[in-house]
């Protein structure tokens, strides 16, 4: 019998690896809107190894990408109902925080170095703090998102040389209100009638991401990136307060511990991916604009000043202030 013991022991640690078959204490479910391919699923994976390996397999990570679990404020519902655990999202973030709605205001950032030193110091810790009282979602990591650049058959240099360029902008008050101040005439459209619409010159010029640039092909019917940075944001994992703190401590610094390696290997990720996707357009044809960026913020701020409430307002000045 304790032969047959042993036997069944070596067979199971055979088929599945050194980990205890027991199940695990606690399992998270983690949904987000990224693809397999992309670099915040990739940043997940890299979690979910860290916390599976350090926490000796008491705690499993189960990863639904492609909005398996469903749309970013599903998911979000999902998590305050305790049917969900974690999930990625930004300024959405803002129905319950209003402070998060500066998770992408034009122009509230000057550069990369200028969003880190506001996420990473006193005013990343304020925002957070009102995500988890008000959405009862702790923010475990963040990650920094694509600037938005504009794309045009032209080069945009100065406010002065948009002249009365017909852009397709998100259907966002703020976006529309702040290209209207520096002198565009912006177009609420779906994205997936931009292409189209640049093509047939209804609309002249468009702004996104360099990720969304390249993967839409806008490459075949824009010839300029100006490189505007015209929006600086970044996006939070979160995980719900209360499954979090039903963990004991041993393991909630587990997490903590795994979501810092994952923000430093999204990090890593991100840089290589730029870098990567303006060599890319570049090798498409596109040119890249240097603009006068003093310029395009002095213009717009005031209108992105009026479109936000008192709170949002003194926290932008305390970003412009640092």
């Amino acid at each position: 019998m304790l032969k047959q013991l042993i036997t069944a022991t070596a067979l199971g640690a055979t088929l599945f690896g050194s980990q205890s078959l027991l199940a695990a204490d606690y399992t998270l479910q983690f949904g987000h809107l990224a693809n397999t391919e992309n670099i915040w699923h990739l940043a997940a994976e890299k979690f979910k190894e860290e916390v599976e390996a350090n926490s000796d397999g008491r705690i499993a990570v189960e990863i639904f990408p492609n909005e398996q679990l469903g749309a970013e404020m599903d998911v979000i519902n999902s998590i305050q109902l305790g049917t969900a655990d974690m999930t990625i999202t930004g300024e959405s973030l803002q129905n319950w925080a209003p402070k998060a709605a500066m998770m992408a205001v034009p122009y509230a950032f000057r550069d990369s170095e200028h969003l880190h030193d506001a996420v990473n110091g006193e005013i990343g810790e304020e925002i957070e703090t009102q995500i988890t009282q008000s959405a009862n979602l702790v923010p475990l990591a963040w990650f920094e998102r694509g600037p938005r650049h504009l794309t045009s058959n032209r080069p945009i240099e100065h406010p002065d040389d948009l002249d009365g360029l017909r852009l397709r902008v998100p259907n966002v008050p703020l976006f529309v209100d702040t290209w209207e101040a520096l002198g565009a005439r912006p177009t609420p459209m779906a994205f997936s009638e931009v292409f189209t619409a640049l093509q047939q010159n209804t609309i002249e010029g468009q702004e996104n991401p360099l990720s969304l640039i390249e993967s839409a092909s806008f490459y075949e019917v824009q010839d300029y990136v100006n490189l505007t940075g015209h929006v600086r944001s970044w996006i939070y994992v979160v995980i719900g307060k209360n499954q979090l703190e039903a963990m004991p401590e041993e393991l909630q610094q587990v997490i903590f511990d795994a979501a810092e390696t994952m923000q430093a290997h999204e990090a890593e990720l991100f840089a290589e991916d730029e870098q990567r996707l303006r060599d890319a357009l570049a090798e498409q044809g596109m040119e890249f604009v240097e603009v006068d960026s003093e310029a395009f913020a002095e213009q717009a701020l005031p209108a992105v000043r009026e479109s936000l409430n008192e709170e949002q307002r003194e926290l932008l000045d305390a970003i412009q202030d640092l």
